[in-house]
């Protein structure tokens, strides 16, 4: 990106701007080069500000909640990345459980602060990474709870600085996806919850963080599960495994001895080491299954062509 460009944003918003920014310090993947600009927009006022500018000047642009299902690709990001995670925390609690909920809210702490207003049915989500509004467009969810299961409706800014609300009704929903528009960025949410037994919630909680802890490798750097499960048949772990690809290792990257969904980074990965894992596991899976897995992870900054080999 030119200089020029780079210092017109600069003086054009009072937020947080870092250039030249490492993108491996904000994915939980620990991988990817550097993006032109990020911004940590500190209010709604300077977001419509950098989204009409990034518009009018036609820049490459990315909405990053925590970087928590997220691929970086080792020459980085020639553009600029938005993120949320440090503002857009507003957090309202009616009598009768609505909720009022910033997109920048991380979805790990939505789910204790509603827990102890005893919440019923966001337990399972506890140890789900990422920010409200990246959980509200991958449709987050575990052990058969979905956030969407709760949604009112949804603010989100356009391009063009524009403000729109959506109704649940609006948006379609579906395992691990959503049809909010891309070119738009998710401000706030209205959820509407109901009151259970505080005692059973804490149980449910504990129960699905033991899962995790089982079946899991949260010692280690990923993004969570890389594919989607398939709509029918098996999971996607249990064909990568029966593909005897557990602990198959390029570099520093390997694929989970723990669970087979999962790709981690022993330390010093690089983001072409995983996606050639990535593309290992496709082409096998294809092959033994006729199965076309489905990414679940995001990628940035990687060609076309690339992008096709792992579609």
């Amino acid at each position: 990106m030119k200089d020029i460009i780079i210092k017109e944003i600069s003086n054009l918003i009072d937020s947080k701007i870092l250039i030249n920014e490492p993108l491996k310090k904000h994915t939980t993947f620990g991988v990817g080069g550097s993006c032109s600009v990020f911004i940590y927009p500190k209010d709604k006022d300077d977001l419509i500000k950098i989204l009409k500018f990034i518009s009018k000047n036609k820049i490459k642009i990315f909405f990053m909640g925590s970087g928590s299902n997220l691929l970086v690709h080792d020459v980085g990001f020639d553009g600029v990345i938005i993120s949320l995670k440090n503002s857009f925390k507003n957090f309202e609690v009616t009598n009768n459980l609505e909720v009022n909920i910033g997109t920048g809210v991380m979805l790990g702490n939505m789910v204790r602060l509603l827990t102890k207003k005893s919440v019923i049915g966001l337990e399972s989500l506890v140890g789900v990474p990422g920010t409200l509004g990246g959980a509200l467009i991958m449709n987050a969810g575990a052990y058969g709870s979905e956030i969407s299961n709760y949604l009112v409706s949804v603010k989100s800014i356009d391009f063009y600085g524009n403000e729109k609300t959506y109704y649940k009704k609006d948006i379609n929903f579906a395992y691990r996806y959503s049809s909010f528009p891309k070119s738009e960025i998710l401000i706030e949410a209205t959820f509407q919850f109901k009151k259970g037994n505080l005692k059973d919630i804490n149980q449910n909680q504990m129960n699905a963080s033991k899962k995790r802890k089982t079946n899991q490798p949260l010692r280690f750097r990923s993004a969570g599960s890389i594919f989607k499960n398939p709509n029918e048949g098996p999971a996607a772990g249990y064909l990568i495994d029966q593909c005897n690809l557990k602990g198959l290792r390029i570099g520093d990257a390997e694929i989970s001895t723990k669970h087979a969904n999962f790709i981690i980074n022993h330390g010093n990965a690089n983001a072409i080491d995983i996606y050639k894992l990535i593309k290992i596991i496709k082409q096998k899976v294809k092959t033994k299954f006729n199965t076309n897995l489905e990414l679940e992870v995001k990628l940035l900054g990687f060609s076309d062509s690339e992008l096709q080999e792992i579609n």
